[in-house]
């Protein structure tokens, strides 16, 4: 079975990490990908992961996520994806001479060019959504991608409760899980010693929405309260702006660099010993047996893909996330999730880790047999094998 994936995103981050986890299983399947993405540090991983990657200088996107949704002066982000229109169209088009069974569209946003791929290459779709959606109904542009959805999606993939509650009712959806595979005995608790600080982590590219900027004001606060914690934040900078431009996207209130006003905090509230920014981290693997607690202090009310991996290492999470489900943290089981990502909130929760060691090892320890009942790459993309041979299947009998 060949596939093409469309994936947005150039950088690598959560959603090119669940397409490889996903994609080295799948391939035991008989699965042989494409992938289709921007230039960017996602491609090198996904040709090692085995996929064949063409790039494109960037892929045409519609945004009506919860909190991407175009308002405002955020309209004037529509002139980017035009201005990307044509070089997404002509990737597609240099694509029309091979044989594909199915397009997989790696996120929403991605729907309307995954309609034109489908009509380009005259084989099912299916579409993963990760991202949390308007309310169904909620304005027009909701109501017409939902009927885009119903008529053109042969399956709808949510990557949990929490992103599926988004959807219309009537989707052809499916919830699998992301995964993660982890070699045997390598998820252990991290020993710590008496004067070690207790050490958390933010896993993820470094954008505003994640809570990253709350997350350093709460190891400010913390460092006055003389809690002996330390955070290492991995992840790629989502953008490095020259002067210009940084001027530019602040005026309009668009794109930060992050890394560089990380820097810049951290060098004024003197955090020095506090964090340490590690950057891009190629293989997660090596960073969570040097933690303690994962940190998820996002504004999207939603548990990302840290927070299982940390599981896995026996990790508790701080998670932002109000009424959680049981597929995104278990308040008091698995971590300690707040209602708001505000910094005394974060700082409350994680100086009661630091300073409850025992809390912290039993919510780590549930916590690691939570992600392996709900969370193993095998059985998740065994689902997703499976959703694909239904859908190539009937799409033959058709």
């Amino acid at each position: 079975m060949r596939v093409l994936y469309l994936h947005p995103a150039g950088a690598f981050g959560g959603a090119s990490k669940s397409l490889i986890e996903f994609y080295r299983q799948l391939a035991g399947y008989g699965v042989s990908g494409t992938v289709l993405t921007p230039v960017g540090s996602a491609q090198g991983a996904f040709a090692a992961a085995g996929l064949d990657v063409q790039t494109v200088y960037g892929l045409s996107q519609f945004d009506n996520t919860r909190y991407g949704f175009y308002r405002g002066l955020r309209w004037l982000i529509l002139l980017r994806e035009i201005y990307l229109l044509p070089f997404s169209l002509r990737a597609l088009w240099h694509l029309r001479h091979q044989t594909f069974n199915l397009i997989h569209v790696n996120e929403l946003t991605l729907l309307p060019l995954g309609i034109v791929s489908k009509w380009l290459l005259r084989v099912p779709m299916v579409v993963h959504v990760r991202s949390l959606q308007r309310t169904p109904g909620e304005g027009r542009r909701t109501r017409w991608l939902t009927g885009l959805l119903r008529r053109h999606a042969d399956a709808v993939v949510a990557i949990d409760q929490t992103v599926a509650a988004t959807l219309a009712d009537d989707l052809p959806l499916s919830v699998i899980h992301n995964g993660l595979s982890i070699d045997a005995g390598t998820s252990q608790v991290r020993p710590a010693g008496e004067d070690e600080p207790v050490k958390v982590g933010f896993l993820g590219v470094l954008v505003q929405l994640k809570g990253i900027f709350e997350l350093l004001e709460a190891m400010r606060i913390l460092k006055q309260r003389g809690v002996n914690i330390r955070c290492l934040v991995a992840g790629e900078n989502a953008r490095q702006l020259s002067r210009w431009k940084a001027w530019l996207f602040a005026k309009f209130g668009f794109g930060r660099d992050v890394r560089a006003e990380l820097e810049a905090l951290i060098e004024r509230n003197g955090l020095h010993q506090q964090v340490e920014l590690v950057g891009f981290v190629k293989d997660v693997r090596t960073l969570y047996p040097q933690l303690d607690i994962l940190c998820f202090p996002s504004h999207l009310n939603a548990a990302g893909r840290p927070v299982f991996e940390a599981a896995f290492y026996g990790i508790p999470s701080v998670v932002a996330v109000r009424d959680p489900v049981a597929d995104a943290v278990i308040h008091e089981v698995t971590g300690l999730a707040i209602a708001e990502p505000q910094p005394p909130l974060i700082a409350d929760a994680l100086q009661r880790l630091v300073e409850d060691s025992e809390l912290r090892g039993r919510l780590g320890t549930q916590a690691r047999v939570w992600a392996e009942q709900t969370f193993t790459i095998e059985s998740n993309a065994a689902r997703m094998a499976e959703l694909y041979q239904a859908i190539v299947s009937q799409a033959a009998r058709r």
